[in-house]
């Protein structure tokens, strides 16, 4: 009777056993199929999710991003609809901390509108201006004072304001000041960059490089009639006012070593653009499209168009001493990521690739990640 209980409780326990390895087999089955599943899905998951993006970002991108500001807009929006609908709800989350604001007590003390000094005068904000704007003149003002104010030449006021180098200025009179040295236009029908550019002795990329001017179409750079355009460094020939035919500044030729040794001029050409708070660089032009050399030895770091940006194909050299050099609108590149340069090799051959106007080099220097004016190591 004995022996026949053991018998029986073993075959028991051997079809348990039994069963737990098919069981754990059919675990093991599925997990594998479920985990191939969940990877399937979520790799097609992801591929939409990029294909959407991808998209989304070739509208952005779109006319040099001219829906940015669009989308900007209307997110912004979109949060703060959101925060006005769930204020309420985290008010009580917190009972008892609400404030009337209509009930807080107004400061004791109150500013004066009145200055203890008897003696007042006008303070010009440090901010970049955007456009043309409305100065009073004050006792004591002068066409250069205002200029110097302002940071402007003495012509760029006679000649926005229909003054001569003879003319004088009166208290409360209104002077449009620009926000550079040079001239405003006024699009007519028929008026272009080049065209508009021409007519103040200008170039056509500093037209463009001014952030404040606007394009109906920022790939062409069309002008709608009636709008004012901002031409830096324009010369106005006006009868009242001498102008002096503008004298294009020529570099040396490249390969040239500057003073200090350290580096030489990256190209040969006319200097077309200076280095200004809107314009981190130098522009040189030579219709010859030549070589750009590096400017010193190091490592390039950057080679090719990696993104939308402006400066089209460009090449960024890190010289492993503080200082980087930036070569922009290139046609051709000659070097490669992690290639070393010496000074004097050909990194590309002059361009117009990106936001540019016509052939000519984009060159920055760096300096401990700041954008410095490349004349002041390149003389």
């Amino acid at each position: 009777m004995r022996k026949k209980r053991y018998l029986f409780v073993f075959s028991v326990l051997n079809i348990s056993k039994k069963n737990l390895i098919i069981l754990g087999r059919d675990l093991r089955e599925f997990s594998v199929e479920f985990s191939q599943f969940l990877i399937k899905h979520v790799n097609l998951s992801f591929i939409k999710f990029e294909s959407v993006k991808g998209i989304f970002v070739a509208v952005l991108y779109k006319k040099r991003g001219k829906h940015t500001r669009a989308f900007m807009h209307s997110g912004m929006a979109s949060l703060a609809m959101v925060g006005i609908m769930i204020a309420p709800v985290i008010a009580e989350e917190f009972p008892g901390t609400s404030v009337d604001p209509w009930g807080i007590p107004t400061a004791s003390t109150i500013l004066s509108a009145t200055s203890q000094d008897p003696a007042t005068g006008t303070l010009v904000s440090d901010k970049v201006r955007d456009g043309i704007i409305d100065y009073s003149v004050q006792d004591g003002d002068t066409v250069s004072s205002v200029a110097n104010k302002f940071g402007i030449d003495i012509n760029t006021i006679l000649w926005q304001n229909d003054l001569t180098s003879k003319s004088t200025i009166k208290p409360g009179q209104t002077l449009q000041i620009l926000p550079v040295s040079g001239v405003s236009h006024k699009v007519i029908k028929g008026d272009t960059i080049y065209s508009i550019a021409k007519k103040y002795d200008a170039d056509a990329q500093p037209i463009v490089n001014f952030p404040f001017n606007t394009f109906t179409n920022d790939e062409t750079f069309e002008l709608a009639i009636g709008q004012i355009i901002i031409v830096p460094e324009g010369i106005r020939k006006s009868s009242g006012v001498p102008a002096i035919p503008r004298i294009r500044q020529l570099t040396p030729d490249a390969g040239t070593v500057v003073a200090s040794g350290r580096f030489v001029w990256p190209a040969s050409g006319s200097i077309t653009q200076n280095f200004a708070w809107y314009h981190k660089g130098l522009d040189i032009a030579n219709r010859a499209a030549p070589n750009i050399l590096a400017a010193d030895a190091g490592v390039v770091v950057v080679a090719g168009w990696p993104d939308s940006y402006g400066y089209g194909n460009r090449v960024v050299v890190d010289h492993q001493n503080g200082y980087k050099t930036l070569y922009a609108h290139l046609s051709q590149i000659f070097v490669q990521v992690g290639q070393r340069v010496n000074t004097g090799d050909a990194v590309g051959r002059m361009g117009s690739t990106g936001r540019s106007t016509g052939t000519h080099l984009h060159f920055e220097v760096i300096q401990s990640g700041v954008q410095i004016n490349p004349l002041n190591v390149l003389r």
